[in-house]
């Protein structure tokens, strides 16, 4: 409940405590770490755990050991900075950002582990890394009601007051990238195009996308599911070959993505490739698979290349590179910016209501319906059953770009993608 300022505060804090002391004597309950235990603080404000009269203490659960480990670098880099620059300004609430960062590896029971060693004392989770880590502590966040920003965007995740899928989802962007190739690629009805796609939720969203936009243009697709061990793609592309496929969708990571570019070429299936979102990273522009990306990629993304012309983008950029000289600018960079900067938002809302209690963050995140931070397309987040966003971008590599990617197409929402969203619900 938000307090009136300054009306009596020591006999209605006594008044309070009373209360609180009464109702938790008869009821015999003891809070969870997560939804009660709340406070009011000496400025009137409520607090619960994660939050002091001095401090916002927020939470990550990061890769810097695994398999993504540089975009976990850059996300928790990125946030750093992000916390730094709020602070200067005198923090937010009039309390400093200290964020906890925790590296799981990519291992789900070190996550596990984790998430309960931190989630009695942080009030949101700016970042998590990994779907098959989010799986695991789905419940466990929702009870606990801390806002959640997954570096991970399968539909699965979308439904849940505490968890946000920034920007769109998988499969929504494989819409986009079915769009794509039959407007601009010269595919036409009856053609088929291969899909390779990471077992688990990240590959069966992006393939629902896929399935569902093909049946739409009359296209086939031939699907090749992989695992995320999988480096060496000759067998995929051998089988793709076969099927005759004028195009070929992927949705894994960077390794993957340079080896299926890689050997198609070499092969001779010299055909057009657009990746999701996580399957490019920057790094491969340095691998021997760069003049065979250079030719043949795109990428699909809910956020803009980091070389774009975007006022907030560049001053990010700028930022970035002074604060981290040497730090390769990549799209996680701009990921874990824009997730701490829409956290920035929530916050200051909870503070404007009176209450940074972990329910009111949830609250005051759901309550807002166009968020713009300046990093790309306004964000929706007062459905959780519908992605923040449904706008995709085009990118595709280019080594002596910021980020070594640039834009080829700008915010736009694929035809058939409001009809999609309806024949989910």
């Amino acid at each position: 409940m938000k307090s009136t300022h300054h009306t009596a505060p020591r006999a209605r804090t006594l008044l309070a405590t009373a209360l609180a002391a009464l109702l938790l004597t008869g009821t015999g309950c003891s809070s969870k770490a997560g939804s009660s235990g709340s406070t009011d603080g000496a400025d009137g404000i409520k607090t619960g755990p994660g939050v002091t009269g001095k401090t916002i203490r927020l939470g990550a659960l990061t890769d810097l050991t695994g398999p993504y480990a540089t975009l976990g670098k850059s996300i928790v880099q990125a946030q750093q900075m992000w916390a730094d620059e709020v602070n200067a300004r005198g923090g937010i609430c009039d309390r400093r950002i200290e964020i906890v960062v925790k590296d799981h590896g990519y291992d789900v029971q070190k996550a596990v582990t984790a998430y309960a060693d931190i989630s009695a004392d942080v009030v949101a989770l700016p970042q998590v890394i990994g779907s098959p880590v989010m799986a695991a502590l789905l419940d466990d966040i929702e009870r606990d009601k801390v806002l959640t920003f997954p570096q991970a965007w399968a539909a699965s995740l979308l439904d849940r007051d505490s968890v946000q899928v920034l920007g769109t989802t998988y499969d929504i962007d494989m819409i986009a990238a079915v769009d794509f190739l039959t407007r601009t690629k010269g595919l036409a009805k009856g053609d088929t195009i291969g899909h390779v796609y990471f077992e688990g939720d990240y590959g069966a969203n992006a393939l629902e996308g896929s399935k569902w936009a093909a049946k739409k243009a009359g296209l086939k697709v031939a699907g090749q599911k992989i695992k995320a061990t999988d480096t060496d793609l000759s067998a995929q592309v051998s089988a793709l070959r076969k099927e005759g496929v004028k195009a070929i969708l992927i949705s894994a990571g960077p390794a993957q993505t340079a080896s299926l570019v890689g050997v198609a070429a070499s092969r001779g299936l010299k055909v057009p490739v657009v990746s999701s979102a996580p399957g490019y990273a920057p790094q491969l522009m340095k691998t021997p698979a760069a003049p065979a990306l250079a030719a043949l990629l795109n990428v699909v993304s809910a956020v803009p290349a980091v070389s774009s012309d975007v006022a907030g983008v560049r001053k990010m950029v700028a930022s970035y590179k002074k604060k981290y000289p040497g730090s390769l600018v990549d799209s996680g960079v701009l990921s874990g910016y824009n997730a701490a900067q829409v956290m920035g938002t929530d916050l200051k809302k909870a503070c404007e209501n009176g209450s940074l209690a972990r329910e009111d963050v949830v609250k005051a995140h759901r309550s807002q319906s166009s968020v713009d931070v300046g990093l790309g397309s306004p964000q929706n987040f007062s459905d959780k059953a519908r992605p923040a966003s449904t706008s995709t971008y085009v990118h595709k590599p280019d080594p002596k770009a910021v980020g070594a990617a640039v834009n080829v197409e700008n915010a736009h929402i694929a035809p058939g993608v409001k009809e999609y969203l309806t024949s989910r619900n």
